[in-house]
């Protein structure tokens, strides 16, 4: 984190990039700026989120299964970790119960 930075990055999104032991693999400049992209994300999937469950969804589950699959859908905005950790940042910002997420391969899904 630069000095100028107040951000402070959760630890269920630092554990994305953290080894075994719980180090951080991975530049924390790096991490620092993927946080801050997934939650703008999850941020502005709110509106749309609420939307979609007062005029097509059937349930606030099927509401993020659906972000889910679409966040999945392109691997180069963001990794299958990062993308259950959106939409668990989203249910927690909407303060709806998360469905359990399809696991990224090789590893759990992203804990929130």
């Amino acid at each position: 984190m630069s000095e100028g930075n107040q951000l402070t990055v959760a630890p269920s999104f630092a554990a994305l990039y953290a080894d075994r032991s719980g180090r951080v693999r991975t530049a924390l400049a790096e991490v620092l700026a993927r946080y801050e992209f997934c939650e703008d994300l999850a941020s502005h999937l709110v509106e749309q989120a609420q939307i979609l469950y007062h005029r097509e969804a059937p349930s606030e589950a099927g509401v993020l299964l659906g972000m889910h699959a679409a966040l999945r859908a392109d691997d180069s905005l963001l990794s299958a970790a990062e993308a259950g950790w959106v939409v668990q940042r989203l249910a927690e910002l909407l303060e709806w119960k998360c469905p359990a997420l399809s696991a990224p391969e090789g590893g759990a899904a992203a804990q929130a």
